[in-house]
């Protein structure tokens, strides 16, 4: 069986499962959130205040006093009134039933998106606060706890950020697609309905239903926004629209446009979604451009000095770049060719495919030095797989490059047309950017998964006539160098050659 972790595929059962994840604390927060509660001293403002270094404490706090309140309470909006209406007893139990780790021990991806909401609360902070100085904690804990939907997510499938990531930001693939393979339903419903699920605030649940049912205020919004040079202009068409003025003032929208700044400056602050944030925020505020570009600047390097961290991604890191400069490239370069030293291995591992009589034991040693032979041609990432006799099953045998998932992965062929064709007789497949949208829906996806990218090899290989081995390998998804494109040809029908000799001296 596959050693990949299943996850659900319906709205309902998506619910059910994160509605199970205790999300893990660091430790140094969880035992400073402790000492504070037992501190009676200390006022709620300042266990409020504590709790911001946990987000995860912060929510399971907000859940609680929520999923407690009567059905005639409104949501609480913000921790210190979460606080009051659990008390200090009752919060300091729910702090004792949450996992406190070290904070290295927690999923990195989880931690980059908690980072991405600390970034979102700092620009409502400086943008907002202010302006709104009797709604400050409204805005401030709902734009920290706006994207809490996905976190349960990462704590028990922290891969999928990974995936999400380089197919959507980094390739610019359609996110509806993308999610629809990896979850089964688009994010943004199921954030939302999570969110109504665990009575979030009022502002994060608009939010959340602008963006996937009513974007239609949205879309008029951003469409005069992108006059930014023309305030005047831009205050007439608002005056002819009395309904979009009055939905582009209501403080909640804070919460949306906090989030779409931090989350689109995670790709790059030059991206066209970042922009689109930037201006709507103008419009929102009436400042121009390039003062709002400058306070969204500011704000989030004084976030980067607050909240970054070694192993995690921060914009701030990106203002000394050129504007256009992304860090998740969209057209990556070609993968660099194999060293000399690499190609002279790669010379003897086929030497020891081609010798006669066949030098292996068995076909786990033809399959370890065929994979060596792939790695040392170029290839980054590989996958070896072996066929039944009836062609019913196909069982990972060797991999490099890929996690621990691979091992022991088996693929039903049954239920993929391309696997049909690649065991009905020898034939190699390679996917590009041209052809990569055509076949993806027919491969299996816990194979998609292992090799994120467009640019992927396919080769089976045949012994008297009968498919018995496939080969699955790319270059960590980047496009193919020539010479490795050579040599993994070249492997193939040494591959060919080795599983003949192997075949002919068992007889």
């Amino acid at each position: 069986m596959s050693t990949a972790k299943p996850v659900p595929r319906s709205l309902d059962s998506w619910i059910k499962h994160l509605d199970g994840v205790r999300l893990p604390v660091p430790a140094a927060a969880h035992e400073k959130v402790r000492r504070a509660l037992g501190d009676s001293r200390r006022s709620l403002r300042d266990i409020a205040d504590l709790t911001q270094d946990s987000p995860a404490l912060a929510l399971s706090l907000l859940r609680e006093a929520n999923a407690a309140g009567n059905m005639l309470s409104s949501p609480a909006e913000s921790l210190e009134v979460a606080l009051s209406r659990l008390g200090l007893k009752r919060a300091e139990v729910l702090l004792n039933r949450l996992p406190a780790v070290p904070e290295d021990d927690i999923p990195q991806s989880l931690r980059q998106l908690q980072l991405i909401s600390q970034h979102a609360a700092q620009q409502a902070n400086g943008l907002f606060a202010a302006r709104l100085a009797r709604l400050w904690q409204e805005i401030h804990w709902c734009s920290l706890l706006f994207l809490s939907p996905l976190w349960p997510l990462l704590a028990s499938h922290p891969e999928l950020f990974d995936t999400w990531e380089k197919r959507v930001l980094g390739g610019g693939e359609p996110a509806a697609k993308v999610e629809r393979e990896l979850l089964g339903v688009p994010l943004l419903r199921l954030c939302q309905a999570l969110a109504e699920h665990w009575k979030l605030p009022d502002w994060i649940i608009q939010g959340y239903r602008l963006l996937s049912d009513d974007r239609r205020m949205l879309v008029k919004a951003l469409h005069i926004a992108r006059d930014n040079g023309h305030p005047l202009q831009q205050t007439q068409q608002l005056d002819a629209d009395p309904a979009l003025s009055r939905w582009l003032t209501q403080p909640g929208n804070t919460v949306l446009l906090a989030n779409g700044l931090a989350v689109s400056a995670h790709v790059g602050w030059g991206d066209g979604h970042s922009l689109r944030w930037q201006r709507l925020t103008g419009l929102f505020m009436k400042v121009p451009l390039d003062e709002l570009q400058q306070q969204v600047h500011q704000h989030a390097a004084h976030s980067g000095r607050l909240h970054a961290r070694g192993d995690l991604w921060h914009p701030a890191e990106a203002l000394l770049w050129p504007w256009n400069q992304q860090r998740l490239r969209r057209e990556p370069v070609a993968a660099p060719p194999p060293t000399a030293d690499a190609l002279e291995d790669w010379r003897r591992h086929c030497g020891e495919l081609l010798r006669e009589p066949s030098p292996f034991a068995n076909v786990v040693q033809l399959s370890a030095c065929a994979r060596d032979a792939l790695e040392s041609g170029g290839m980054r990432r590989v996958l070896v797989l072996l066929a039944d006799r009836t062609h019913s099953r196909l069982l990972a045998q060797q991999q490099v490059g890929l996690p621990k998932e691979a091992n022991g992965l088996q693929l039903d062929p049954n239920q993929s047309q391309v696997l049909r064709r690649l065991l009905s007789q020898p034939v190699q497949l390679r996917l590009g950017p041209d052809n990569m949208a055509q076949f993806s829906a027919l491969l299996p996806g816990q194979l998609k998964s292992l090799f994120p990218g467009h640019h992927l090899l396919l080769r089976s290989i045949a012994v008297n006539g009968r498919v018995a081995m496939l080969v699955v390998a790319d270059q960590n998804g980047a496009p193919f160098a020539e010479i490795s494109l050579r040599t993994f040809a070249k492997t193939a029908q040494c591959i060919e050659r080795a599983l003949a000799g192997f075949a002919k001296r068992g007889r």
